[in-house]
């Protein structure tokens, strides 16, 4: 999941004045984690998970936590959260159940965790209803290219809600390499995400993407745990 950093750096200066408009009433905080262990301790990384979770919905400031299992390899993790600012993340990073679950997670790991603060970009209240299929994608591309494919975000981002059985479909981009992406999705089950790998909408954005990517097509499945 690491592309191009020499590039990167050399391309983020320009970019500073493109970023996405963001309002200036929306301090929230979108945070993406990501964790592998070995495929043996998946069981107790998802043990020590759990409980997590659960402290961290009650700190103050939370807006969203959940913990995703990718279906395969199931030995990866991805955490979903969202703080009221970021005041409340800076306080929940240092909440001792959150220092404690790093100490014990830190044996089963196989790479580092992979923290990445990202700012809203195409997003929309959640609708009511509970997920099967949870679809995290990441959407790279060079620099000097990174304006080219907002349009086709938004597009996509649009279309993609008023899908049956879409309960969320979020863009964002990465606070620290902003020509990376995160798309989030929820379907209510597999045939709604079968529907919509295959929209015509789905398949137009991947046609516009594909020529100026700047790394492979990074989609992955999971399960709420």
């Amino acid at each position: 999941m690491h592309y191009l950093y020499a590039i990167l750096a050399l391309a983020l200066v320009p970019l500073v004045a493109a970023q996405p408009a963001r309002a200036q009433s929306d301090p929230t905080n979108h945070m993406v984690t990501y964790m592998s262990v070995a495929p043996a301790a998946k069981d107790r990384a998802a043990a020590l998970l759990r409980p997590l979770a659960e402290a961290s919905r009650k700190d103050a400031g939370n807006l969203l936590f959940q913990i995703l299992q990718r279906t395969a390899p199931a030995h990866q993790f991805v955490i979903v959260a969202t703080w009221k600012d970021q005041q409340a993340l800076d306080a929940h990073d240092a909440a001792a159940h959150s220092k404690q679950f790093r100490s014990q997670i830190d044996p089963l790991l196989i790479a580092p965790i992979d923290d990445r603060l990202c700012i809203p970009t195409f997003v929309a209240a959640q609708k009511s209803g509970d997920g099967s299929v949870y679809v995290v994608t990441h959407v790279d591309v060079p620099g000097n290219v990174r304006d080219k494919i907002l349009p086709a975000l938004e597009v996509l981002s649009e279309q993609s809600r008023k899908e049956a059985g879409n309960l969320r479909f979020d863009v964002s981009y990465q606070k620290n390499r902003t020509n990376h992406f995160t798309v989030m999705e929820v379907w209510k089950d597999q045939a709604a995400n079968d529907t919509h790998e295959l929209a015509a909408h789905t398949r137009a954005f991947r046609g516009a993407l594909t020529p100026i990517t700047g790394a492979l097509y990074d989609q992955r499945w999971y399960k709420a745990m």
